[in-house]
């Protein structure tokens, strides 16, 4: 009896200490959103009447999201790398994707959801691009870090939930990059002159990115931006658009659909567009939310 009462003794203690311990704080100050995907195409045709080529293609790309984000500090990176291949009978390999789109930004809260921030971002490509539907053999008319565009600024973040945040910046350093010598001619990506490896712009940045989960298992993420130079011309706004519209099969398999669009008049003076669409394999990863259920979290999942 005696050992009883003084086990009984034994496990109230515990409990009361239990419940004397502080609540553990469960939201974490770093948030993993990314999606590893994987996409294949195929087509084979025999003595077909009306014709084809035998055809084998695919992409792939990674789309991270890393945030920090404790007391009043915000600090969002983003890591977008994709690149794609087709080859078709007849006519070879053909590059179908190419895309290096990295940015980090900083941010110390001053009022509600608005921040003062700090950021840098870098778009280049992987491999040479070609006139003529990407043909080896035509005229090169780009390369890998020709261009390559880095952002530097300083402004403010608006962000009032996970799933937008919008970033101002008037006070923005901009520097194209041609390090390819082939393509170091005057006029070419807005260079002053023949030899120049680098054009400095210094003006506005505006970028927002919104996600929206349209239904179950349809996602559609938004990237936007537009930079106005105040050394010359800032009436050449230099506009961009991506679009991301992720239908999710099953844990493993999905469809996604892209949209680019751009224009800059140091490229073309024309409306740029770039449209994908890809069914494959693709990876989510979500290591948890970072904030509290009121904001509403939807992340990839």
């Amino acid at each position: 009896m005696k050992k009883l009462l003084f086990a009984a003794g034994i496990l109230l203690a515990l409990n009361s200490y239990a419940q004397e311990l502080p609540v553990q704080d469960t939201v974490k100050a770093w948030s993993v959103l990314g999606q590893n995907t994987l996409m294949l195409n195929q087509s084979a045709f025999s003595n077909w009447v009306a014709g084809g080529a035998n055809n084998v293609g695919w992409q792939a790309g990674v789309n991270y999201n890393l945030t920090y984000e404790k007391d009043k500090d915000l600090w969002e990176n983003i890591i977008i790398l994709g690149y794609g291949m087709n080859n078709t009978q007849g006519v070879g390999n053909r590059k179908t994707q190419d895309v290096i789109n990295l940015s980090t930004n900083y941010g110390r809260k001053i009022s509600g959801n608005w921040y003062a921030s700090v950021g840098a971002g870098l778009i280049s490509q992987f491999a040479p691009g070609y006139k003529d539907g990407n043909n080896p053999e035509a005229e090169k008319i780009s390369n890998f870090m020709s261009p390559g565009y880095v952002n530097v600024g300083a402004g403010f973040t608006y962000k009032p939930n996970d799933n937008f945040t919008m970033t101002l910046r008037p006070a923005n350093a901009r520097f194209t990059f041609v390090t390819d010598k082939d393509l170091q001619y005057a006029g070419n990506y807005g260079l002053k002159n023949d030899g120049d490896a680098m054009l400095f712009q210094f003006g506005f940045l505006a970028t927002a990115q919104y996600k929206v989960k349209l239904m179950e298992n349809i996602m559609l993420q938004n990237n936007a931006s537009v930079f106005s130079n105040y050394l010359d011309h800032p009436e050449r706004l230099v506009l961009s658009y991506g679009g991301i519209l992720n239908l999710k099969v099953n844990k493993y398999i999905s469809t996604n659909v892209t949209l680019d669009l751009l224009y800059d008049h140091n490229q073309i003076k024309k409306t740029q567009l770039k449209q994908t669409l890809g069914i494959g394999f693709a990876y989510n990863i979500d290591n948890g939310k970072k904030r509290t259920d009121e904001k509403r979290n939807q992340g990839w999942k």
